[in-house]
């Protein structure tokens, strides 16, 4: 069953910033990671901001859409394509197709509108029986 991980931010940095954190530790554990954005413009920022993140660290990835093979992967359609291993959601919606994932890791922003989000997504997930893990974190 997937295990579903929520990281709450509680300081001033940003949905995004956050999840290059969050990526970058994951792709440096091997995982093989799925990021899925709610917009077109959502994942192209996300593709910018993981090129200029880290001058000290590369994380290897690409857009969904643009079939290019990559152990990280960007989008916000219904098709995640191979990767099953992790995926992080930043859509504020639960996807269709999110067991077919080990984990999910969800994002919680500090934005109240999202924050609501994210507590519908916990309780969909508690609702059916997901093993739940949330954690409050500052940078």
């Amino acid at each position: 069953m997937t295990q579903i991980d929520f990281f709450q931010i509680d300081d001033n940095e940003s949905m995004l910033q956050f999840a290059c954190r969050l990526i970058d530790k994951a792709y440096h554990r091997k995982h093989k990671i799925y990021i899925h954005t709610e917009s077109a413009s959502d994942s192209g920022e996300l593709d910018d901001l993981l090129w200029t993140f880290r001058a000290d660290r590369f994380i290897p990835h690409a857009l969904r859409s643009s079939g290019i093979s990559a152990p990280v992967h960007i989008g916000h359609e219904d098709d995640p394509g191979e990767h099953r291993d992790l995926m992080v959601n930043l859509s504020g919606k639960v996807p269709h197709f999110f067991s077919r994932f080990e984990r999910v890791t969800e994002v919680v922003p500090r934005e109240d509108t999202k924050r609501k989000n994210a507590r519908e997504n916990y309780k969909f997930y508690k609702d059916r029986g997901y093993p739940l893990k949330y954690y409050n974190l500052k940078k």
